[in-house]
């Protein structure tokens, strides 16, 4: 049986230190909902994250 690889993280902003949940295989870019900038940016499979990881969630 495969092992998912797609994982969702707590993530917090390195402009205005907000947190939010975002997926680590993302389809678009994820903006910080408080500043606009960019957390994970979509490369086509996992994403460049631009953000402080907190915890991977299961």
């Amino acid at each position: 049986m495969k092992k998912l690889v797609s994982k969702f993280l707590r993530v917090k902003c390195t402009d205005c230190s907000s947190e939010q949940i975002v997926f680590n295989r993302p389809a678009i870019t994820v903006k910080c909902l408080t500043c606009g900038k960019s957390l994970v940016e979509s490369k086509g499979g996992v994403g460049k994250i631009n953000a402080e990881i907190l915890e991977v969630l299961e």
